[in-house]
């Protein structure tokens, strides 16, 4: 099963691809969308949506993985992170209806790290130590494939967004602590 997990932003948005065949998962890429920043934003949807329709139809995932939104101090900046969200959900409903699945940011680092509250430095460093991946262009990237990371690990726990009552497992001291003896190598 193949998951594509998209970090939502309104000037960028970073992506992965993670596999998991049996037991095993495997990174396969991951990279970032930039949309014109410095287009008026309603002229920027369009470019959002065009940008993410291409996405999923180059690597054709089985499930598509989100973050869901984020507090945010100004209501401007959520606002237009909402609204990107959105239209990326728009492009994704056509192909992956009941295949969408949503993540918190706390759930992401706790299952990542361990820790509900860990910074993005600290989550790029156990992606960096754990799969060795290196050099990610923007934190939009490395949170890419930390979410995707989660939903391949929380899988069979959590349902499609369309039952928002079912809870998420507690993942215990995430998966730092239980992929210790893994680090280094590439593959979970």
């Amino acid at each position: 099963m193949i998951v594509l997990a998209i970090d939502p932003g309104s000037v960028t948005a970073g992506y992965a691809l993670m596999q998991k065949e049996s037991q095993k998962i495997s990174y396969l890429s991951s990279g970032i969308l930039k949309f014109n920043g410095e287009d008026v934003f309603l002229n920027r949807v369009k470019d959002i949506y065009d940008q993410t329709l291409l996405l999923i139809e180059k690597h054709r995932p089985d499930e598509v993985a989100l973050e869901s939104l984020i507090f945010v101090k100004s209501p401007t900046a959520l606002i237009k992170l909402a609204q990107a969200r959105g239209a990326m959900l728009a492009a994704i409903a056509q192909h992956y209806h009941e295949k969408i699945f949503e993540y918190s940011p706390n759930l992401v680092k706790q299952t990542v790290t361990g820790h509900g509250h860990a910074d993005k430095e600290g989550i790029q460093k156990f992606l960096t130590q754990s799969l060795g991946i290196t050099g990610f262009e923007t934190h939009d990237e490395s949170d890419a494939v930390a979410i995707a990371l989660c939903h391949l690990l929380n899988r069979g726990t959590i349902l499609p967004q369309r039952s928002p009552k079912k809870k998420t497992k507690n993942m215990g001291n995430g998966l730092a602590s239980a992929l210790a003896h893994k680090i280094k190598e590439r593959t979970i």
